[in-house]
Formats: C-alpha cells, sequence, structure tokens
C-alpha cells in the first residue's frame, strides 16, 4: 500500500504516476474512454497498407482487445504497452505466440508459420527468401518430433536472438 509501483509475476507493472498521466492522456485523446480500430492505426501511423498487413494489424489490434467488444479500453490499452514496454522476454512470446496460433490449437503449423513471414514481409517489404522458403527452413528446424507443429513456445525464442 502506498507503493508506486505494483509487482505481476516478477514483472514490474507501470508507475501509479505514470499511469494517471497515461490515462489522462488516452482520456484526452478518446474521450469516450474507447479506441477504435481505426484510431489505433493512427496512432501507430499504420494507415495506407497492403490486404495482408493490414489483416495483421487488425489481428494485433483484436488480441489487445480482450474482452472481444471491439474496442480497446483504457485498462487494455496499459496492458498492451505495460506488455509491449516493460513485458519479459517470456511473456511477449507467449503473446506473440497467441496472436499467430490463428486456430486456437496451441501449436504453430507450417501454414501459420508462413503466414506469419508473408505479414512480416509485407510490412517490412523485405524480400531475400521466399515466405515459403523461409518458412520451410525454419520448420525444419523447430518441429523436431516431425509432427508438422511447433507447439512448444520455447521453440520461438531463437527467432529472437
Amino acid at each position: 500500500m502506498g507503493n508506486n509501483e505494483s509487482t505481476t509475476d516478477g514483472q514490474t507493472a507501470i508507475l501509479v504516476k505514470e499511469t494517471y498521466v497515461w490515462y489522462k492522456k488516452f482520456m484526452m485523446e478518446y474521450p469516450s474512454g474507447l479506441q477504435t480500430l481505426h484510431e489505433f492505426k493512427t496512432l501507430l501511423g499504420l494507415q495506407g497498407l497492403n490486404q495482408k498487413a493490414n489483416q495483421h494489424v487488425d489481428q494485433v489490434y483484436n488480441t489487445f482487445d480482450m474482452n472481444k467488444d471491439g474496442f480497446i479500453d483504457f485498462l487494455e490499452f496499459i496492458a498492451a504497452v505495460n506488455l509491449v514496454v516493460w513485458g519479459k522476454m517470456e511473456q511477449k512470446l507467449k503473446w506473440y505466440f497467441k496472436l499467430y496460433d490463428a486456430d486456437g490449437n496451441g501449436s504453430i503449423d507450417k501454414k501459420e508459420l508462413l503466414n506469419i513471414f508473408m505479414t512480416v514481409q509485407s510490412l517490412n517489404g523485405q524480400q531475400t527468401l521466399s515466405p515459403e522458403e523461409f518458412t520451410s527452413l525454419v520448420f525444419h528446424k523447430i518441429d523436431i518430433n516431425h509432427d508438422s507443429k511447433a507447439a512448444i513456445l520455447l521453440r520461438l525464442a531463437f527467432l529472437t536472438n
């Protein structure tokens, strides 16, 4: 009590004073207390994207919209900021895994992995390998039991090193 920070899962959360500043800014920008998908894209400067990149941004927005009401409220916004800015690598990997496990079955199959790389390429325009070639290369390394699934989150950790 009276402490300016809280700890969640060993992670230092946003300071109370900082949260208040974020809240004031959020409410000034979004007086309804809700951020729409269009406003999310505007905030991040993500207008005029191709279809694939647009779908990815929509998917990111939807993972931050935890109550699935079609809006990001302040609590969802601050949780997203906390994850992105102060989250531990394992927390971020779990979030990415959830984002890319499109069918929600707890594993990432080759089709989902291909979708990840096609999305990344559509966002940054890099084309050194085709998405199919890159997917095959990566999937060969992470599908250690040859079941066509990358079920364990930590197998994705090598992508961040």
